[in-house]
């Protein structure tokens, strides 16, 4: 049988160890790579320095989280992006070690797939085209589109000239959000903000929602919907239809109660606008105009079945017209009619439950069985022997 070499440092590197160390450095662990090479891991690195195959981090098909992060927006805001991220929009990260430090990393494959999936929450214009090599077809069109969306609405801070001219159109009280998204170049969002910032008392003229203009068409919700899966801004979308960005958020919330595109792309999918619309909650279906006043009135329904209940079971005596309860022949333990009787409105066996007059306290209560006080009294009287059972047995 072929002995095994001893691991040692100082052999000379063949060429097929020098082509798997080449190909496997930055995915397989150091530890892995030495032991497939039947070398020592310090022989391994110094090996992959002196042919310059660059930092161990850096040469697999995956970058760092922070790398990532700076590469998309240009700065690292910490811990922010391991909940905006990770936890709430689910980028796959995996944990690289390298000797006694691990990193977080993110599989290039992974980030692309992920990123085409939340489109609408990367600002491609900011992202550096190339910065992580090859990208896929589809982000040239959407960078594109993020100019776009921020030629028409401008994210930087406000400056003291943009304020003093908004508090100017504001004051002409003619302008509502859509113009003075137009001329400030600002989303109707950033526009309501700054109002309140700055402690204005004046704000854009309300749109006319009952006009003729105001209706949406069906060539309308065809843009609405080839907008959103194409990745378009809400501005952009309104521009095109002819209505406010608010308008359109308003529109998309109210069919698919949410505001957000990545969520509202992956549900609608290749189908027409509406379709894959989730059911609205309680809560929101009482705020929709289209749901309010169905569930208000089912509410109001549950609500009259559950208070009824309520009194059936606190109230000793049984109701006069609900006719199992008052009859002699039902089987309360077991649920059974002792006549056999399957249908109590048409029974001919009824016998009425007799009166009772309580001893205690003079009330009228039912009972199938016969007793001299109701059952309040009863519980009453079994307090009290309680209570003085209590007292006696203390001495």
């Amino acid at each position: 049988m072929k002995r095994k070499a001893p691991i040692c440092g100082s052999r000379t590197w063949t060429k097929s160890e020098l082509l798997t160390l080449e190909e496997e450095w930055g995915r397989t662990s150091i530890p892995t790579l030495a032991k497939n090479l039947n070398r020592t891991p310090e022989a391994v690195v110094l090996k992959a320095q002196r042919i310059g195959l660059g930092a161990f981090l850096l040469s697999g098909d995956y970058v760092t989280l922070n790398q990532l992060v700076i590469a998309v927006k240009g700065r690292n805001t910490g811990s922010y992006y391991m909940t905006s991220w990770v936890k709430n929009r689910g980028l796959p990260v995996h944990t690289k070690r390298v000797k006694n430090n691990s990193f977080r990393v993110v599989k290039l494959d992974e980030f692309w797939a992920w990123a085409e999936k939340n489109r609408s929450f990367i600002d491609f214009s900011k992202f550096e085209p190339y910065s992580l090599g090859a990208e896929p077809e589809w982000v040239a069109e959407q960078r594109r589109l993020d100019y776009k969306a921020f030629s028409l609405q401008r994210k930087d801070p406000w400056t003291t000239a943009e304020d003093e001219k908004l508090k100017t159109l504001l004051k002409k009280y003619k302008y509502g959000y859509a113009e003075l998204s137009k001329m400030l170049q600002r989303s109707a969002g950033a526009i309501q903000r700054r109002c309140l910032d700055l402690g204005l008392s004046e704000r854009p003229v309300k749109a006319d929602n009952y006009g003729e203009s105001a209706k949406w068409k069906d060539e309308d919700y065809e843009i609405l919907a080839e907008g959103i899966r194409s990745g378009c801004s809400y501005t952009d979308i309104g521009a095109r239809i002819g209505k406010s960005e608010k308008a359109v958020r308003g529109k998309v919330y109210f069919v698919y109660l949410t505001e957000n595109a990545d969520r509202v792309r992956s549900l609608m999918g290749d189908g027409p606008w509406g379709f894959g619309a989730p059911l609205p909650t309680v809560k929101q279906a009482v705020n929709l105009s289209r749901t309010r006043s169905e569930t208000k009135a089912l509410i109001g329904s549950l609500a009259d079945v559950l208070l009824y209940r309520t009194l059936e079971l606190k109230k000793t005596d049984y109701d006069y017209y609900f006719q199992r309860s008052t009859c002699m022949n039902w089987n309360v333990l077991e649920s059974r009619c002792e006549a056999k009787c399957e249908d109590c409105d048409g029974c001919s066996e009824y016998r009425r439950i007799k009166e009772q007059y309580c001893v205690r306290c003079g009330k009228t209560f039912f009972e199938r069985e016969e007793n001299k006080m109701c059952s309040d009294c009863r519980r009453a009287r079994k307090k009290q022997a309680q209570k003085k059972w209590s007292i006696l047995s203390q001495r």
